[in-house]
């Protein structure tokens, strides 16, 4: 069975003001790599996805709800290069 995929008000928000789709969303989510695990994240674990979309990085926070088997996408944003390494997988200290 497929997840069902759920955005957050946060989410949808953040996501027309930095102009990302929702294709850009799916594409991070079937594509990209976890660069950090939360996995006592309440209530539900979550996980930091770095995906690109053509030469932007894209950086999505995902919960996994189990039960209900959804992906609950909670926010999304462009990296800030002052604060992320160049390969933006890693924050700079």
């Amino acid at each position: 069975m497929r997840k069902k995929l759920v955005f957050r008000t946060h989410s949808i928000q953040r996501m027309f003001e930095r102009q990302i789709t929702e294709e850009d969303v799916r594409n991070v989510l079937n594509n990209g790599i976890i660069i950090e695990d939360y996995p006592d994240d309440r209530p539900y674990p979550s996980k930091l996805l770095l995906g690109w979309c053509g030469i932007r990085p894209i950086h999505i926070v995902v919960a996994y709800n189990e039960d209900d088997n959804e992906d609950i996408i909670v926010t999304v944003y462009e990296p800030d290069n002052t604060l992320w390494m160049p390969d933006f997988r890693r924050r700079k200290e």
